[in-house]
């Protein structure tokens, strides 16, 4: 258990390093949104930019964040702990290379098929409406290298997690929020002069910021004293081995978008704007997710691989434990809270300019559903990347198509009741179904985990999560958020509420003695000159 400490304290560390940097991004990406919000409101340009962007952000998950980051970070930790630093050189320039040249005729590829990938997302619809699918086929095309620049970084960002660089590229999406805002909303004030709609401009400001996620990170490799030695090698072993773990993660990865698909298809046959409320929702929703879930998993990761590669599969069962334990303990109340106080949290961060009162509801009520999925989605997160590090790649492809199957019967089973809110609902079903399937078929493939100790952290973290619930309601019956008259008050107040009831949870969990927390308190003791621990 000594050691398991040891994995416990390394993932905490990071994950709290990596949490830090990804707050930092997720902050700019709710003030790129609220620029959404106050510039474009919920309805006809960003409809269309919300389809447009997801186009090449899709096939990024498939092909760069996902599977490539997923594979690359397995066979580069096998390269770093067992090879020498001129074969790790060569598999990352061989890597760069070929990522390189596949994704550019990807990206002539997409952009001579734009126009069809785009029917194949949206209902009839979409497309009578005069102009709707003439500007999305424009702002697709210009997103379309996005693609490439964002992959490429997720490659940099792999071997700086490998040698133990968190803080920077976790950071690096800061710069992408960035560059995509103050360029994005230079150029949409020059785009009507060019005939075409302000929202284009946005499009420019995506790939601005797609370039200063990957040069932002240049720094941090060459003071990481890592050289690149270009080269292209399509024999080299190293490359095979990523390209066949890749293989099963892009089946995975396609069985998820395919729901993203899916859901696009059923939002666009329902009423105007419906897409736009979905998309804010998600966003606030893939905040929690990024700062605890990917945090998690990008920590959790390397610590886990390294143990694979050497055999040591007793301390990778207990570092996965740990990590999902860390991942109930900040999910779960995380779900409470944005359930409970998803209007409010709405209200202040979107009701400006164009976004309305009535945008406010509908985005609060799919935020609710969302987040009902947040632990599953951070567990997923967590759990996947071992499968690769066990040869066990066939299961997250599995999973995933089960989770499109839930999809699917969750949507036509309730979409006539709760309309745009179904397809949140269904994303939260489909995630809670892909994660119980792999947690059980990677219990079996390591011949049993610690479930004892797992469930007993996960009733420690309920009763932490309820009684502050509690609390929550307490302080609504008391001061409900909706009667402020200035919106600072309401923020104070929606700050009070969260502070509040974070200090509450970790109160309960230190006297229901979480380990986990226990730990992370010691090690903030430790760095902190002149505190004690009581």
């Amino acid at each position: 258990m000594k050691k398991a400490a040891l994995d416990t304290g390394k993932i905490a560390r990071s994950a709290g390093t990596v949490s830090v940097a990804v707050m930092c991004s997720r902050v700019l990406g709710l003030v790129r949104e609220q620029v959404f919000a106050y510039l474009f409101g919920a309805g006809f340009t960003y409809d269309a930019f919300v389809v447009a962007f997801r186009i090449p952000n899709l096939l990024r998950d498939l092909f760069g964040e996902g599977a490539l980051s997923t594979a690359f970070v397995t066979v580069f930790s096998d390269y770093d702990a067992n090879r020498g630093e001129e074969a790790v050189r060569r598999l990352a320039g061989n890597v760069l290379v070929a990522v390189s040249l596949l994704l550019s005729f990807l990206i002539l590829a997409g952009v001579w098929q734009t126009e069809n990938i785009i029917r194949l997302m949206v209902e009839a619809g979409f497309e009578g409406i005069p102009g709707k699918m003439e500007l999305t086929r424009l702002m697709t095309i210009i997103m379309f290298p996005f693609l490439l620049l964002v992959s490429l970084s997720s490659v940099c960002m792999g071997i700086l997690n490998t040698r133990g660089y968190f803080f920077i590229p976790s950071l690096a999406s800061s710069f992408f929020n960035l560059g995509s805002i103050v360029v994005g909303v230079a150029l949409s004030l020059v785009m009507p002069k060019f005939g075409h709609p302000p929202i284009v401009g946005m499009a420019f400001g995506t790939l601005a910021g797609g370039l200063l996620q990957l040069v932002g990170q240049f720094p941090a490799l060459r003071r990481a004293g890592f050289r690149f030695l270009p080269n292209l090698d399509l024999r080299d072993p190293g490359l095979h081995r990523i390209l066949l773990l890749m293989v099963p993660a892009i089946a995975g990865l396609a069985a998820l978008q395919l729901n993203v698909f899916i859901n696009n298809y059923f939002a666009s046959s329902l009423v105007q704007g419906s897409l736009s409320w979905l998309n804010y929702a998600f966003r606030l929703f893939m905040f929690p997710v990024g700062v605890f879930g990917v945090a998690i998993a990008i920590a959790a990761h390397p610590v886990m691989a390294r143990h694979a590669a050497t055999g040591d599969f007793d301390r990778l069962r207990e570092s996965y434990v740990s990590a999902l334990t860390i991942a109930f303990c900040l999910t779960i109340p995380a779900t409470v809270g944005l359930i409970m106080l998803a209007e409010p949290i709405v209200r202040i961060i979107f009701e400006h300019g164009r976004f309305d009162a009535l945008s406010t509801r509908q985005t609060s009520q799919a935020l609710v559903y969302y987040a009902l999925g947040l632990f599953f989605y951070s567990s997923v997160k967590v759990t996947v990347p071992v499968f690769y590090n066990i040869n066990g790649t066939r299961y997250p492809v599995a999973g995933s198509f089960l989770a499109v199957v839930a999809n699917v019967s969750v949507i036509l089973l309730t979409i006539g009741s709760l309309g745009h809110r179904a397809l949140a609902l269904s994303i939260s079903c489909a995630m809670a179904v892909n994660f119980i399937f792999l947690f059980s078929m990677l219990s079996s493939k390591l011949k049993g985990l610690p479930l004892g100790y797992l469930f007993r952290g996960l009733i420690r973290v309920v009763g932490g999560a309820v009684v502050m619930g509690i609390w929550l309601e307490g302080l609504e019956l008391l001061l409900p958020s909706g009667r402020f008259s200035s919106r600072l008050l309401e923020l104070l107040w929606l700050i009070f509420q969260i502070g509040s009831g974070g200090v509450v949870y970790v109160l309960i969990l230190y006297l229901l003695k979480l380990r986990e927390l226990h730990f992370i308190l010691d090690r903030l003791a430790e760095r902190l000159p002149g505190i004690k621990r009581p």
